[in-house]
């Protein structure tokens, strides 16, 4: 496995200008997580609020072209062992995939406790032709963990040589992801609406 050559200190995470990019990036979604987890834990009580909340992650880890749900795993992971972003990423697919194996298969019904869930069942339901969402996310959370790892690596944003070179190239990947997730989600609509369309 790669690792820095060097532990990333404190002080570090705040003087340089791109960790301290990632240290607030990291702030916010651990936020949002756990502000969610608790409105969740609420509604649906600790156990299954736990499960849902888990299964929300999956999703966003899954079905977006951003790593930000990875990022929650993976920038801490970074700080502590110093493994590479890319290669912590590959172990929360894992996770997201299994996680959702079992679920899938021995719990379906909480597939139907949230709106998003219900589009990510939606999703996972049509391997053919909706999981190109799960391979454009893939490719798009792979490039954009490794312009994390350049976070970590460089002390200011005009040294992102890699970012600079595939920001393009991640953009239109963007594009084609929401163009997708626009279909996905209007299929799903038409469904939950019961509406067909005649060809």
């Amino acid at each position: 496995m790669m690792k820095n050559k060097q532990n990333i200190s404190h002080r570090e995470l705040l003087s340089h200008e791109t960790k301290r990019h990632s240290l607030i990036k990291f702030s916010l979604i651990l936020f949002l997580f756990i502000s969610y987890f608790l409105f969740i834990a609420l509604k649906y009580g600790m156990e299954q609020g736990f499960l849902v909340a888990a299964l929300t992650w999956s999703f966003f880890v899954l079905c977006t072209p951003i790593a930000d749900a990875g990022f929650l795993i993976d920038f801490p992971l970074r700080l502590i062992t110093n493994i590479r972003m890319f290669i912590l990423e590959i172990f929360v697919w894992l996770i997201a995939i299994i996680l959702n194996i079992y679920i899938y298969f021995t719990s379906p019904e909480l597939y139907s406790t949230t709106t998003l869930l219900q589009l990510f069942k939606h999703i996972l339901d049509q391997p053919i032709p909706f999981w190109s969402i799960i391979l454009l996310s893939l490719i798009g959370t792979f490039v954009s963990i490794g312009f994390g790892d350049e976070l970590m690596d460089k002390t200011n944003h005009h040294e992102r040589k890699k970012y600079h070179t595939h920001k393009y190239n991640y953009r239109m990947i963007l594009m084609v992801f929401l163009f997708i997730i626009t279909f996905i989600i209007y299929d799903f609509l038409l469904k939950a609406l019961s509406i067909t369309i005649p060809l």
